[in-house]
């Protein structure tokens, strides 16, 4: 089942809030000793996380489904960069890893007991099942925090954004298990901020006459120009029209570009950096390469939050800012949230 985001929490009553977990989106079967832990392309997981393997199937019921998301945490707070690193494809490098950087999965739905299909029962009724289940199971296998006081939900958005968490879900207490139907809410942060556009790339599917994404650069405290994430999703019309719009800034682009020298090392070695162009195993193949611009304007994006010193999803374009110098585009600009302790979120699960 899948979500639509909004802006705020829905009105009315009837609903059950929980924070919304930032990993991999994961149904877990179990049938007896057999344990599947699928992606939510039907991807199985399961060897990229023995330790969680083991734990399901010395904690889980007998036969069940459940659907969750497997995070990981450093620190006091969530870390999807650690857990993207997770899926190696080298058997020893995911056994190194899994007693290193250990994964937990967190639990928000049961689907099947036994030989029984729940999909059809009302949320609450399921919830209930999970708690009475998985109320008092020990790490890394935790129950999500659940309340259905509106009051409670909104100061979980205002501070669990600290702790890596991503927002809150609104799922109707009466509602139906609908496989790929929008029917549960995502209730997410949105801000703006202004970046400079320091480059772009072109869309996958053109020929160098639409542009796929701007890419967005802050000032640091010591001057130094970083890559902080990408503007993307226009219609067919806007990524023609921007390829006018970013045509004078190609001139003699690289001349003095911050960004220059990763350019070059890349054209050099093709090693992959935390950079504009760079390829990792994460890109599956795309054409990460990218067009230098001169450094000169500012764009007004939306996003959500951070993650560490980038975007953590793509920013949405909004508008030019001609009226801003591009030495105003620092991430003193962004909203900082404390960390909120996860082990106190957990606790409060249970």
């Amino acid at each position: 089942m899948l979500a639509k985001r909004v802006g705020e929490l829905p009105p009315g009553e009837g609903w059950l809030f929980e924070p919304k977990w930032d990993g991999f989106r994961a149904l877990v079967f179990r049938d007896g000793d057999e344990i599947q832990i699928q992606s939510r392309d039907s991807k199985p997981l399961n060897r990229y996380f023995p330790e969680l393997v083991e734990a399901l199937a010395a904690g889980l019921p007998e036969r069940c489904v459940l659907d969750g998301e497997i995070v990981l945490s450093r620190g006091s707070a969530l870390d999807f960069e650690a857990l993207q690193m997770r899926l190696h494809p080298a058997a020893s490098r995911v056994k190194l890893l899994a007693a290193e950087i250990p994964a937990s999965i967190v639990f928000f739905d049961l689907l099947c007991e036994g030989d029984r299909d729940l999909r059809e029962m009302p949320f609450g009724e399921r919830r209930a099942l999970l708690q009475r289940h998985l109320g008092t199971i020990a790490p890394p296998i935790h129950l999500t925090p659940a309340t259905d006081d509106r009051a409670v939900a909104a100061d979980w958005f205002r501070r669990f954004e600290g702790a890596g968490l991503d927002g809150v879900m609104a799922k109707a207490v009466a509602g139906a298990y609908e496989p790929n139907k929008r029917t549960m809410l995502k209730v997410k942060h949105d801000r703006e901020c202004d970046c400079v556009v320091a480059g772009f790339r072109w869309h996958a599917r053109s020929e160098r006459d639409a542009v796929g994404s701007l890419l967005l650069g802050l000032f640091d405290d010591a001057g130094a120009l970083q890559h902080v994430g990408v503007a993307a999703s226009f219609t067919t019309v806007k990524r023609r029209e921007l390829v006018e719009t970013l045509a004078p800034y190609r001139e003699n682009a690289l001349e003095g570009h911050p960004w220059r020298a990763w350019a070059e090392a890349q054209q050099v070695d093709g090693e992959p950096r935390r950079v504009p162009g760079a390829q990792s195993r994460w890109s599956q193949g795309k054409d990460l390469g990218w067009e230098p611009l001169r450094p000169e304007l500012v764009v007004e994006v939306g996003y959500d939050h951070m993650q560490g010193s980038r975007f953590r999803h793509t920013g949405q374009f909004r508008r030019w800012r001609p009226d801003k110098a591009p030495s105003d585009c620092t991430y003193a600009q962004l909203e900082v949230v404390a960390p909120q302790e996860l082990a106190e979120i957990f606790a409060t699960g249970r």
